[in-house]
């Protein structure tokens, strides 16, 4: 028998007990948190046809792992993002279900490439989905339900930060026109690049790059820049989303961020952990197709945990009891310590040892006793 090499793909890697284990735990955790909201959850397959993962579209194409099914001979993809999978079951097998239709979810998803911030080319995805609605209150609601699910999940220091995805095109479609494609604003904008926006002739969107930072002043600077009221709503709506977690988290606003809002609709947001180059979750609202001509209303958000999973969470709060179980042992003690949350670890010769088996308590006559 030829021994393979033990090498996996770039971007893929193998989890050992340890990291197994508090994924598990983290996963748990945050999906209880979701379910305690009255979120059922569904579980999607990790392969679909290319079309229902958005084969079609060239920006999501560009994210799928693709092969042909020797089945069907049609060509399938593995999933880079689970909430359009939610987003099928919503309206075709749930598509009757009362609305405001509440889902959650958790699942490893594969990219076909990795980015420079976040190297992985799998990696968990949990999140939920609220759909039938993107009304505040439901804004307010997902963004309730994403910082719970990580304050359960023992993720408590997050930077909640703020966004409008369509302010860009309420401001250039109504008060503040400009000469040059939209896309060329956008692209200055996210540069935070004022002599870009000189040069375009956008200068009165100068003020929207002060309109950045911590929540209160951010917020009063944008409603000082929105003199015609175009943004009016949207200000107004921020302010009561952000309204039952202000005292929970640091809130911060950044009006024209793109980053990962490619399909918002009015309102979006991320979170970040203190030493995480990159968000560790972004949600908002946006619509699900339903046929050629109609669309459905949904908020939510996602979380990828899995950066702080590698750097300890969930091993760190949670102490094992593992415990050794000698040759002869009493079974029926041990049933009970397994019962009662304990790792029991049996011995299969007489020279298994304790200690070397990671194992911080034996088994005796009258109960654990600490090695």
């Amino acid at each position: 028998m030829t021994k393979v090499p033990a090498l996996l793909p770039e971007g893929l890697r193998d989890r050992l007990p340890a990291q197994a284990e508090a994924a598990s735990r983290v996963t748990r955790a945050l999906v209880d948190a979701m379910r305690a909201h009255g979120y059922g959850r569904v579980s999607p397959p990790l392969a679909e046809f290319r079309e229902t993962l958005g084969g079609d579209d060239d920006r999501t194409a560009r994210d799928l792992l693709r092969f042909t099914d020797p089945v069907s001979q049609r060509t399938l993809a593995l999933r880079p993002d689970i909430t359009r999978q939610v987003g099928r079951i919503a309206t075709s097998l749930l598509g009757a279900a009362p609305r405001p239709l509440r889902l959650c979810y958790a699942g490893q998803v594969v990219k076909l490439r990795a980015s420079q911030l976040r190297p992985a080319r799998e990696m968990l995805q949990v999140g939920a989905e609220l759909i039938g609605s993107d009304s505040v209150a439901a804004a307010r609601e997902i963004v309730t339900v994403a910082i719970d699910a990580l304050g359960a999940a023992g993720i408590g220091s997050v930077t909640l930060d703020f966004t409008l995805p369509d302010a860009v095109d309420l401001l250039a479609g109504g008060p503040l026109p400009v000469a040059v494609p939209i896309d060329r604003l956008r692209d200055e904008l996210d540069a935070k690049d004022a002599g870009g926006l000189v040069q375009i002739g956008a200068e009165t969107y100068l003020p929207l790059l002060r309109a950045t930072g911590p929540f209160d002043r951010a917020i009063a600077d944008l409603r000082a820049f929105d003199t015609a009221g175009v943004l009016t709503r949207r200000i107004d709506a921020l302010e009561e989303i952000a309204a039952p977690v202000r005292d929970r988290v640091q809130l911060t606003l950044d009006p024209t961020e793109r980053h990962g809002f490619a399909y918002q609709s009015w309102f979006g947001f991320q979170i970040f952990v203190p030493g995480q180059g990159d968000a560790i979750g972004r949600g908002g609202s946006y619509a699900i197709p339903v046929g050629a001509d109609r669309e459905e209303p949904a908020v939510g958000f996602s979380l990828y945990p899995d950066p702080l999973i590698d750097e300890g969470l969930g091993g760190q709060h949670v102490a094992e009891r593992r415990i050794f179980l000698p040759i002869g042992h009493d079974t029926a003690a041990a049933a009970g310590l397994r019962a009662d949350g304990w790792r029991t670890v049996a011995a299969l010769t007489d020279s298994d040892d304790a200690g070397r088996l990671g194992c911080a308590f034996v088994l005796g006559p009258d109960g654990p006793v600490a090695v």
